[in-house]
């Protein structure tokens, strides 16, 4: 950015023409920005970026020259003020980067030359070192518990699937895992044969590529209804007894009498009375 200078050799360039412009200078004192012809008459600039570069090069440092500052403070509005800063990035008169803040921030930096750098990379100001930070070591990955043993009547089941058809070959993991839906089905009444049998039956002949998907598939689609309870069966009779007084055999819950020696002791003893 051009500073301003406080003191400059005077001057005064008076008189008309009969044809354009005609020009009065005066000496400057103080809040003055010298510009070069180089920009003041570019042929490929537009007016509007030549009199935005002269505006950015009075200005002092640190001085905010984005789109929306620019647009606030001039009537041109964002579209306009975007092109012309991309004119003079284009012809050497500005140069904008992005930089990352040590906070993470990503800010835009400018900077106005006022002579145009066609031919050379614009320097932008180093950014702040990032202070140096100790590594944190990275959390622990939680282990998972260990799985439980398959039962043995299920794990049986499903490494004798091979057996019925090469094709259903499992891995340990695989058992592993379907293991309890296997025990399911031996829950439910199934023997181990039959549910070897329905597993394997029916296999496509283009045969599986993932026999433990195709295996999950079947347990779950094809798991047969849990057995009805039992219903109560008829009363069982009493057991036999041997009648204290004839030795017949009479059926009674307890030991005693049959019925006839019953009604017979009845009668001697109410007639005892």
């Amino acid at each position: 950015m051009t500073e301003q200078h406080f003191s400059a050799h005077a001057r005064t360039r008076t008189g008309r023409s009969h044809q354009g412009v005609g020009h009065v200078d005066e000496h400057h004192d103080e809040r003055f920005t010298v510009v070069g012809n180089h920009l003041a008459q570019h042929s490929e600039l537009s007016l509007t970026a030549i009199g935005l570069a002269v505006h950015i090069h009075s200005l002092r440092s640190g001085t905010l020259v984005g789109i929306k500052a620019l647009a606030g403070r001039f009537p041109e509005g964002e579209t306009r003020i975007a092109s012309a800063l991309r004119e003079l990035e284009t012809h050497g008169y500005l140069a904008r980067t992005k930089e990352r803040l040590p906070s993470g921030r990503i800010v835009t930096r400018t900077i106005s030359y006022n002579k145009p750098r066609t031919h050379t990379a614009p320097r932008s100001p180093k950014p702040h070192p990032e202070p140096t930070r100790t590594p944190t070591p990275p959390p622990a990955a939680p282990t998972s518990p260990p799985q439980p043993e398959p039962p043995a009547p299920a794990r049986d089941v499903l490494a004798g699937l091979r057996t019925h058809d090469p094709r259903l070959h499992l891995s340990e993991q695989d058992v592993r895992r379907l293991a309890p839906a296997v025990a399911t089905w031996l829950e439910r009444g199934v023997a181990p044969d039959d549910v070897q049998r329905t597993l394997a039956a029916g296999m496509p002949k283009e045969g599986v590529r993932h026999p433990a998907a195709f295996l999950a598939h079947r347990l779950t689609a094809l798991l047969p209804p849990p057995l009805p309870a039992a219903r109560p069966g008829p009363p069982r009779p009493s057991p036999l007894q041997n009648c204290d007084d004839c030795d017949r055999a009479f059926r009674a819950p307890t030991p005693g009498r049959c019925r006839g020696c019953s009604v017979a002791h009845r009668a001697l003893v109410a007639a005892a009375a």
